[in-house]
């Protein structure tokens, strides 16, 4: 029989004080800590303890797609096969936790696998080795036991668990930039088809430099969704990123339609802010806020923009304070 293990990882700051968590349903459960660590580094140490615990066939549920992705794509072989460096020919991050467990993988195929699960999505067991990993974290001890501990508190307590839990991991891309009409018009037209061209050459070569690559965008009208659609055609993950609930009410049916399209094809979704703003100015106060959020979590960013747009220039401004040179700005006018 295959013993189901959730597991999950939380981190106080990024880096900090780390935590780590798995637990059977109706079963054991154990989590641990790392005086300074990341979210990323926790999630694998987290699969390597539940790997370890077990001699049974095992399924490792993760909602961390960095170790799930890692044996579904099977990065783990061009790993092995460059010598323990990655794509960009850089070494491979948490290499002393991903040794050991590609190696039980490897031992025996047919007793490990792994399965993603959506993150903070009412599931219990996902919510419980969260709220232990998040504990471990606060408090730097960890607990072993049977069943569900009753003196646990709350789920997103601290750490990655407050803002940073709704940092999408991986290498993280934003796509931003210029809106209709500047951007050709709302409907389909060469500019826009330029430039969506130009975004899919540049995230396939990004794709090949990162395993972990995934695009933010924000799914506004013009670049941001153009950025959405790019990535699904360069096979790439993207998630959105929203100011708030329903940032669509207002549009015309048709791009009503195509966000919704666009929304159901994103591996994840972060809210901002839970409420809709009752007036302009607040929308675009919020939207100001999503903008910051983007540039403040963002690896580099991809900006579609002429050069005269002044709020594309604004934004592509922000990111460069940010980002400095990992700001590639793409001209419509001028794509292939």
């Amino acid at each position: 029989m295959t013993t189901v293990v959730y597991t999950d990882g939380a981190c106080v700051g990024n880096p900090g004080p780390g935590g780590w968590a798995w637990a059977v349903r109706d079963g054991p459960f154990a989590s641990g800590s790392e005086a300074r660590s990341t979210n990323q580094r926790m999630e694998v140490k987290a699969a390597l303890e539940a790997v370890r615990s077990f001699e049974s066939p095992i399924e490792v549920v993760s909602d961390s797609t960095y170790v799930v992705n890692c044996f579904r794509d099977r990065w783990w072989e061009g790993w092995l096969a460059r010598g323990w460096l990655n794509k960009a020919k850089k070494p491979v991050a948490n290499r002393d936790l991903w040794e050991p467990l590609i190696d039980a993988y490897r031992a025996d195929p047919q007793r490990v696998r792994f399965t993603w699960v959506k993150g903070h999505s009412d599931d219990p067991m996902n919510d419980l080795v969260d709220r232990l990993a998040v504990e471990a974290a606060q408090t730097q001890a960890g607990r072993k036991g049977t069943g569900t501990p009753v003196d646990l508190g709350p789920a997103d307590a601290v750490g990655r668990h407050d803002e940073d839990h709704r940092v999408p991991e991986g290498h993280r891309l934003v796509v931003a930039g210029m809106r209709p009409p500047e951007l050709g018009g709302y409907d389909d037209n060469p500019v826009a088809r330029r430039a969506l061209a130009r975004l899919i050459e540049i995230l396939a070569a990004k794709r090949e430099m990162h395993d972990d690559l995934v695009v933010l965008t924000g799914l506004g009208l013009g670049a941001e969704q153009l950025g959405a659609e790019a990535a699904a055609a360069a096979g790439v993950p993207y998630v959105a990123v929203l100011p708030y609930p329903d940032p669509d009410a207002v549009w015309p049916a048709a791009s009503r339609a195509r966000y919704a399209q666009l929304l159901e094809g994103a591996r994840d979704q972060v809210l901002l802010q839970r409420r809709r703003p009752e007036t302009k100015q607040a929308a675009g106060g919020a939207l100001a806020r999503r903008d910051a959020w983007l540039a403040r979590h963002a690896d580099e960013a991809v900006a579609v923009w002429d050069g005269n747009d002044v709020r594309a220039g604004r934004q592509v401004r922000s990111l460069q304070d940010q980002l400095g040179d990992d700001v590639w700005v793409v001209d419509p006018a001028a794509s292939p």
